[in-house]
């Protein structure tokens, strides 16, 4: 198994609220979610105005296809009207037994 993380930083130029903002962020959250299924959500600068930060999740069998989806989501939020991509930051993680990565599980641990 693989997990897929993206963290998206967005520039909101014309935020003058958090309103305004969050009108921003929820517009992209909810054409994300809508259109692939991955996890959405404000992680960073809540309080900052011109300023969000996106996190992405997926997990997925394939590693390709964990790129696929965060490559995605970055697409649409490099596409969105009201809003500036600034940075981007993505990470493949394998995950258990097929993955490797973190072994062990808390069943393991003295049940």
């Amino acid at each position: 198994m693989f997990v897929g993380v993206l963290r998206l930083t967005l520039h909101i130029p014309g935020a003058r609220s958090l309103k305004e903002k969050r009108r921003v962020v929820r517009s992209l959250k909810d054409r994300v979610a809508g259109r692939m299924r991955v996890s959405i959500s404000e992680v960073g600068a809540l309080d900052d105005h011109q300023r969000a930060v996106i996190g992405v999740a997926v997990v997925s069998n394939d590693a390709a296809r964990c790129d696929e989806l965060l490559a995605a989501a970055a697409s649409m939020a490099r596409d969105q009207r009201d809003a500036v991509l600034t940075d981007r930051a993505s990470e493949i993680i394998p995950f258990g037994d097929d993955g490797g990565g973190v072994h062990g599980s808390w069943l393991e641990g003295g049940r």
